[in-house]
C-alpha cells in the first residue's frame, strides 16, 4: 500500500491550509515549505487568496493534478474530497490528519470505510486519519514540532500514536538520537504499521537505508506479517525495537484453564518479539536507550567494566546489569596494579573502576586503553562521568569522544549532569554521539538488547506425531473442553507421556478396575474446572475401602460427573500449556507445576512452532531451573524429556489449530521419566 507518491511526491496539495500557523493546516504547510520541499505545491482554502505566499484555490475541483493530498478539514468533508482527488486529479497518496472518524462514533467509521474504498479503487495509499503525518527525505509532512533534521542513517520511526511519535522525537533529539523517516498511522484505516514495515523490508538497501527501526504499537493487526517482515529485516542487518501498549492481563479475555489464568496478551506479544528478534521495550525512555545502544558498537559478551567518578551510580548500575544477566567481573593482576599507579590515591580498579571526583581526562583515557588492550575479560565499557560544578569537563568528554571512535570494544557514555555540564554535553552531541542521562535505564536496556535472540528460523523440525489420529479426535469433538477420553487420545497421538488412569461414574465399576492398579492412588473429581479449589483431589488412598468412601465424597461435589483414579507418582511438579490469541500462532508455555504455576508465575513462553533450541532456552530461562537440575540433595527432572514434551505440544497445536487453551498440570518429573497427570484441552 505504501507507494512512491507518498514517499517522494512530485506534487503536494494541502487542503485546509491556513495563514495561521497555530492551526494544523497552517503549520503543516509551514513545515513543508521550510523543510525545503522541491516539488509543486498547491493549497485549498475558499476564504483566502494567498496562503503563506502560495495561490489558494477555492475548491479541490480547481487544483491541478497532484500526487499527494494532505487533508486538514472536518471529517464530514473528507469522503467527497478524497473521491474528487482520486477520480479527477490522479492522486495516489493521501494523509488525513483530521480526527472524528473511526475513533469517534459510528458515522465516523462509515466515513473512514468510504474513504478507504475510494483509495483502494485507485490502488492508492492512505495514512491516517487522525495522525500527525509523515516525514521523509522529500518533505516534512507533519503539523507538529520539533522536526528532527533528516538523517538517512538515523532511526526510522513508525508509530500508531501521533502524540507519542512527537514525544519520542523530542526526547530522542535531546539525547543525540537522530531520525530518518517518520510515519504516524493514526487510525490505520488502510495502511498499518505492519504494511510500512513490509515496504521497508521489500525495498531494503543496507547501504542507503536506516538500519534502526523503532515501533510504537497500540494494536497488532497482522501478527504474522509483523513477524515475517521484522525477522526478514533483522536478518538483512537491521535492528528493531518496539513498544506494544495495551498488553496487560486486564486487557486480555477471561480464561478458565491454568494456562488462561496466567497468560496475558503481553506474554504473547513478548513471544512474538522474541521469535522475530525484536527488542521489547516498556517505555519511551527504554525505547530511546535501546536506539542509542543500536548506534554504538555491538556488545559481544557479558562482561562490563564500569568506569566512573561517582560511586553510588556505579553501584546502582552494577546491580541493574547483574539483574539483567550481565556481569561486572573483578579486575586484578599485574596490569590492574600498573593501572592503579596512574590514578590518584584512593582510586579503586577492582571494577567498578572509581577514579574519584578529582579524576582527569588523561586518567580516563588511560583507563579506557587498559580496558581495551590489557583486560581480556572485559567486553565493553560504561563511562559514568558528570560534574559537581567545580571544573569544566569538556576535556573529559573530548577524550571520551575520541575513544568512542577508535576503540573496538563498545563504550556507552552516561553523562548525568544535564544542568552543570549542559554546554559540554551539547558539544559532545554535535560530534554525532548519543548519551545516556541515567545509568540504571542504560543497564536495563543493555541487558534487554543483549538477551534478545536472533530471529528464529521459519522452518522448524518438530517430532513426528500421529496427525491422522489427532485430526479424527478434533474433527469429531464439539466446541469447549474435550472429554477425558478424547484428551487421552490426543496425548497418546502426540506422544506425550501420561499416567494410566481410570474414569468411572459407577462405584462398583471403579472398584473392579482398581484391581489393575497399585496403591497408593490419587482420586480426582471430574467436572469442576479447578479440582483443587473444589477440594476435589484426594491423595494417599491406600486401599479399596478408602477408595469407596472417597468416591462417595467426590461425587457429591457440584458439577461432578465422574471420578478419576491415577497412581500416585512422586517427583518434581512441572507444567506445559497453550494459549491462542486471535491472529497469533499458538503461545506455548512451560514452568513449575502444581499450585505454584499461579502462585509463582515462573513461566516461559514462545510462539509455535518451537525448535529444540527454543525449547531448551525456555527451560533454562525459568527461575526454578535449578530445581529441574536438582538442588539441595533433591533429585531433579529429566530435562531432555521436558524439552521433547514442549516440542510435541508445539507439533500438536500445529496439527490441531482449533485448540484455544490447553494445559498439562502437573507433569511429574523424575530423572528417568516425566509423566502427565492432569490435562485439559479446549477447542473453539
Amino acid at each position: 500500500m505504501v507507494n512512491e507518491e507518498l514517499l517522494k511526491p512530485k506534487s503536494i496539495v494541502v487542503i485546509g491550509a491556513s495563514n495561521d500557523i497555530k492551526k494544523p493546516g497552517g503549520n503543516m504547510l509551514k513545515n513543508i515549505l521550510s523543510g525545503g520541499y522541491k516539488g509543486k505545491m498547491s493549497v485549498v482554502n475558499p476564504k483566502e487568496e494567498k496562503i503563506q505566499g502560495i495561490k489558494s484555490y477555492a475548491s479541490v475541483v480547481e487544483i491541478p493534478e497532484t500526487e499527494l493530498a494532505i487533508l486538514a478539514i472536518a471529517a464530514k468533508y473528507c469522503p467527497a474530497t478524497i473521491k474528487t482527488l482520486a477520480e479527477e486529479k490522479n492522486t495516489k497518496a493521501f494523509i488525513i490528519i483530521s480526527a472524528g472518524f473511526g475513533e469517534g462514533d459510528e458515522q465516523g467509521k462509515l466515513w473512514e470505510q468510504e474513504i478507504t474504498e475510494t483509495v483502494n479503487s485507485v490502488d492508492g495509499c492512505l495514512i491516517g486519519p487522525n495522525c500527525i503525518g509523515v516525514i521523509t527525505e522529500s518533505y516534512k509532512g507533519v503539523f507538529t514540532a520539533p522536526i528532527p533534521p533528516f538523517n538517512p542513517k538515523g532511526c526510522d520511526l513508525i508509530s500508531g500514536s501521533g502524540a507519542t511519535a512527537v514525544f519520542i522525537m523530542e526526547a530522542g533529539m535531546a539525547l543525540g538520537v537522530s531520525f530518518a523517516n517518520v510515519f504516524s498511522t493514526g487510525n490505520a484505516a488502510q495502511t498499518t504499521v505492519e504494511d510500512i514495515l513490509e515496504y521497508m523490508d521489500i525495498h531494503f538497501n543496507p547501504e542507503t537505508d536506516s538500519l534502526v527501526k523503532l515501533l510504537y504499537l497500540e494494536t497488532i493487526s497482522n501478527p504474522k506479517k509483523l513477524l515475517k517482515h521484522a525477522s526478514s529485516l533483522i536478518k538483512k542487518g537491521a535492528k528493531i525495537a518496539a513498544i506494544k501498549a495495551g498488553s496487560t492481563a486486564e486487557g486480555s479475555r477471561a480464561a478458565t484453564s491454568h494456562t488462561g489464568a496466567i497468560a496475558s496478551s503481553d506474554m504473547t506479544v513478548r513471544a512474538l518479539f522474541h521469535k522475530a528478534g525484536i527488542v521489547y521495550c516498556s517505555s519511551r525512555e527504554q525505547l530511546l536507550s535501546v536506539a542509542a545502544i543500536f548506534n554504538y558498537k555491538k556488545l559481544k559478551g557479558k562482561n562490563i567494566a564500569i568506569i566512573t567518578h561517582a560511586g553510588g551510580s556505579a553501584v546502582m548500575l552494577a546491580d541493574q546489569l547483574s539483574k539483567g544477566g550481565l556481569k561486572v567481573p573483578e579486575i586484578s593482576g599485574p596490569d590492574a596494579e600498573k593501572l592503579k599507579s596512574f590514578l590518584y590515591p584512593g582510586s579503586s580498579i577492582a571494577n567498578p573502576i572509581d577514579f574519584l571526583a578529582t579524576g582527569t581526562a588523561e586518567q580516563l583515557g588511560i583507563i579506557i586503553d587498559y580496558c581495551e588492550h590489557k583486560f581480556e575479560n572485559i567486553d565493553a565499557m560504561i563511562v559514568v562521568f558528570g560534574s559537581a560544578g567545580l571544573f569544566n569537563v569538556e576535556n573529559v568528554y573530548n577524550v571520551l569522544s575520541v575513544k568512542l571512535e577508535i576503540c573496538n570494544k563498545p563504550i556507552f557514555p552516561v553523562l548525568p549532569s544535564v544542568v552543570n555540564a549542559q554546554r559540554e554535553i551539547q558539544s559532545f552531541l554535535k560530534k554525532g554521539h548519543i548519551h545516556f542521562p541515567d545509568e540504571v535505564v542504560l543497564g536495563k536496556a543493555l541487558a534487554q538488547v543483549y538477551n534478545t535472540s536472533e530471529p528464529q528460523p521459519h522452518k522448524t523440525s518438530l517430532p513426528k506425531i500421529d496427525i491422522e489420529k489427532i485430526r479424527s479426535v478434533i474433527d469429531a469433538a464439539s466446541e469447549g473442553y474435550l472429554l477425558p477420553n478424547q484428551t487421552v487420545e490426543l496425548l497418546d497421538a502426540a506422544g506425550i507421556p501420561r499416567v494410566h488412569e481410570i474414569v468411572e461414574n459407577s462405584k462398583e465399576k471403579l472398584l473392579k478396575a482398581l484391581g489393575t492398579m497399585d496403591f497408593p492412588v490419587v482420586m480426582k473429581v471430574v467436572g469442576p474446572l479447578h479440582k483443587s479449589d473444589a477440594q476435589g483431589v484426594v491423595l494417599n488412598i491406600a486401599n479399596k475401602n478408602e477408595a469407596a468412601e472417597t468416591f462417595d465424597i467426590l461425587m457429591k461435589i457440584d458439577s461432578a460427573t465422574a471420578v478419576m483414579v491415577q497412581p500416585q507418582i512422586v517427583g518434581l511438579e512441572l507444567f506445559v500449556g497453550v494459549i491462542k490469541e486471535p491472529g497469533f500462532n499458538h503461545t506455548i508455555l512451560c514452568g513449575l507445576g502444581g499450585i505454584f504455576i499461579e502462585v509463582l508465575n515462573d513461566v516461559s513462553a514462545r510462539l509455535s512452532p518451537i525448535s529444540k533450541n527454543e525449547a531448551e532456552k525456555m527451560v533454562h530461562s525459568l527461575r526454578g531451573y535449578k530445581l529441574i537440575q536438582g538442588a539441595r540433595g533433591k533429585k531433579g527432572a529429566n530435562e531432555k524429556i521436558f524439552i521433547d514434551i514442549i516440542q510435541r505440544l508445539s507439533a500438536l497445536v500445529e496439527a490441531a489449530p482449533e485448540i484455544t487453551e490447553m494445559d498439562i498440570n502437573p507433569l511429574i518429573g523424575t530423572q528417568r521419566a516425566i509423566t502427565g497427570v492432569d490435562a485439559r484441552v479446549r477447542i473453539g
